[in-house]
């Protein structure tokens, strides 16, 4: 039932550490997602500098979506956007031909707290890659189905799943869950989508005879129901979807084309790509020595 176990990987931003679940050597994707971190959780105390503050990068070719825990994030971006996002809320963007963003911690530079929550990068299918790119902010459950009951508290993030379905514009079938289980609370993942992962956040549970702590992902084979038991409170995130075939990743750009990632990478140090208009100028560039992977996820 457990096809392969993955440990989070402590990766240093610039301004505080992030989990990083994928990609992993063994296993590159979950349906579409490519990329999955885990933010934190990291403690500010007020003033910190603008340093840890995400300064604008590009994409082209996925979809980024950010969810929070705990915390506050300002997410600006070249389409015009500018939105604060707080926990239980969902921020999705679609790169498509190509779009750059900032993501700032204004409140928690104010106020100082907690930063923890999940960045999920979601790969365009091939007829969606270049298309325009846009932004969309979620909130409340006609947007994010809620469900509670016998110590199981369920969010639909994106895409569908348990009769339900959230209002983020996914470009495949997929599904993103946060559930957050009372100790001794029992809940299933079924069967509907070939490839299916968990993430356990915090916390403890056990699946199918074995123990997942914190930090630890879950990969399972297709074709059956997967029961959980939290062995303690915990908070799990649930992923997966229909595979769009095999993708290549550079620094920050997703693509089916190896040569459409090199034009991205040239057209960013070039200067062509639009800065968001409401930041400061600062902007992440993309590294002389950056050594591309051997070939695609």
């Amino acid at each position: 039932m457990i096809d392969l176990v993955i440990d989070a990987r402590r990766r240093d931003i610039g301004g505080f550490e992030v989990g990083r679940v994928l990609p992993f050597a063994k296993r590159r994707m979950v349906g579409p997602f490519v990329f999955l971190d885990h933010m934190g959780p990291a403690s500010f105390d007020p003033n910190f500098p603008r340093s840890v503050d995400v300064r604008p990068h590009p994409h082209i070719g996925l979809s980024t979506l950010s969810y929070l825990f705990e915390g506050a994030m300002t997410h600006r971006d070249s389409v015009g956007s500018e939105i604060e996002i707080v926990p239980g809320e969902v921020n999705w963007m679609t790169a498509g031909s190509g779009i750059t963003h900032s993501e700032r911690f204004e409140t928690l530079r104010s106020e100082g707290g907690v930063m923890n929550g999940m960045q999920a990068w979601i790969a365009l299918p091939k007829e969606f890659e270049e298309m325009d790119p846009g932004f969309s902010h979620h909130a409340g459950s006609a947007d994010l189905p809620y469900y509670e009951s016998g110590g199981l508290k369920a969010r639909l993030i994106a895409g569908e799943a348990f009769g339900a379905k959230a209002s983020v514009p996914a470009h495949s079938p997929l599904f993103y869950v946060h559930w957050e289980l009372a100790a001794g609370a029992k809940a299933a993942l079924p069967a509907e989508y070939s490839e299916r992962a968990a993430y356990v956040s915090s916390g403890r549970v056990e699946v199918a005879g074995r123990e997942l702590g914190a930090a630890q992902m879950a990969v399972f084979a297709p074709g059956e129901t997967v029961v959980f038991e939290a062995l303690e409170p915990s908070m799990v995130m649930l992923l997966g979807g229909e595979p769009i075939g095999p993708r290549f990743i550079e620094w920050n750009f997703v693509s089916s084309s190896k040569d459409r990632i090199e034009q991205a990478k040239a057209d960013w140090r070039a200067g062509r790509m639009k800065l968001p208009d409401l930041d400061d100028g600062e902007f992440i560039p993309l590294p002389e020595d950056y050594t591309p992977p051997a070939s695609p996820l």
